[in-house]
């Protein structure tokens, strides 16, 4: 079988299809699928969602995750809290990382934002230190985004007000 090749436009176009469901549980679960599937070196590809009080686990692709994240821990805290994208190329450097998965080594978060305001992460691990780039961050904001114009997070899971 040969190896497919996936190029950040195929991705992008792919995840703005997924999008267009109406069914928000089955676009988070199939964009999570085609990240794992389309980037190499990824061992997690999830999200997390704000509850009004800590994030909470959405549908992902690896092994089973953390079930609730406080806004003030980890890697997901951190890019939750300062509403900032983070690349960490070395997870054991980062002093209040929640090893999940003691496989990951390396990982990017990305905030998701509805009306202003964050709603929640988008979560990828590597088990490889210094897997990723800042091509790498840039094509997952661009993703965020996509979702962000397209979906509607703020009520996803938890039926927030906004």
């Amino acid at each position: 079988m040969p190896l497919v090749m996936y190029t950040p436009r195929d991705i992008l176009s792919d995840v703005k299809a997924y999008c267009e469901q109406t069914n928000t549980v089955g676009s988070l679960a199939n964009i999570s699928a085609i990240l794992m599937q389309a980037i190499p070196d990824l061992n997690w590809v999830g999200f997390y969602f704000d509850d009004g009080s800590k994030l909470r686990l959405g549908p992902f692709q690896g092994k089973p995750a953390c079930t609730e994240i406080a806004y003030e821990r980890g890697v997901c805290g951190a890019a939750f809290s300062n509403n900032t994208s983070m690349l960490v190329n070395d997870v054991h450097k980062f002093s209040d990382h929640i090893a999940c998965d003691a496989d990951s080594n390396a990982e990017i978060v990305v905030p998701l934002r509805q009306h202003n305001q964050v709603v929640g992460v988008l979560d990828i691990d590597s088990p490889k230190k210094n897997r990723f780039s800042q091509a790498d961050l840039q094509l997952f904001e661009e993703v965020s985004v996509i979702m962000s114009e397209n979906l509607n997070l703020s009520n996803y899971w938890f039926h927030r007000d906004v």
